[in-house]
């Protein structure tokens, strides 16, 4: 079991408005760094550390925090990881055991990070069409620049808008998502 001090449940909804950045050059450095910390750290456990996310997009305007998906056996075992992020400066956040599993671990520039890191945990087995959704609508923005355009224009209406929880925003965004995510699928068919 994952000590307490690795953990800080679930988290709090958050009541703050949403600030797009324009795209920053800096952000796949940033990932890389982050990166190559996680890789030393757990070793054959990361069996795959990607960047995902509006950041890991050149050219698409982004909350500035480095999404990061960290693949392992099974996100349930967290001593297998937890504890190496943790001296990383990560901590657990969140534990969603009814949705493949899922975990996230955050660095916080309010903690003392250099910036603010999301890493999701999911497996390579029973999280695989999420990581493909993942991998693919970051790929296909990369290469469409059409797509990018049509889903900065949506976070940018979006983002003007009050929310009360960050989450809200976030989900606001899935009507687009899942138009281009069909867009991926057919292109890939």
């Amino acid at each position: 079991m994952v000590p307490a001090e690795y953990v800080e449940g679930r988290a709090a909804p958050w009541s703050v408005p949403v600030v797009l950045h324009d795209p920053d050059p800096q952000w796949p450095a940033l990932f890389e760094a982050d990166a190559a910390g996680i890789r030393a750290v757990l070793g054959d456990v990361a069996l795959a550390v990607d960047h995902v996310g509006s950041t890991s997009v050149p050219g698409l305007p982004a909350k500035p925090v480095i999404d990061i998906l960290l693949q392992v056996r099974d996100p349930a075992d967290e001593d297998a990881y937890v504890p190496g992020l943790a001296g990383l400066g990560y901590w657990l956040q969140i534990r969603e055991p009814d949705w493949l599993e899922h975990r996230v671990l955050y660095q916080r520039v309010e903690r003392g990070s250099a910036h603010d890191v999301n890493v999701h945990v999911l497996a390579p087995d029973t999280g695989r069409e999420e990581v493909g959704r993942l991998l693919g609508l970051r790929d296909w923005l990369r290469s469409h620049a059409d797509d990018r355009e049509l889903y900065a224009a949506e976070k940018r209406r979006l983002a003007a808008r009050r929310w009360r929880h960050v989450q809200d925003y976030a989900d606001a965004k899935s009507g687009v998502i899942e138009e281009i995510l069909a867009r991926v699928a057919w292109g890939k068919g």
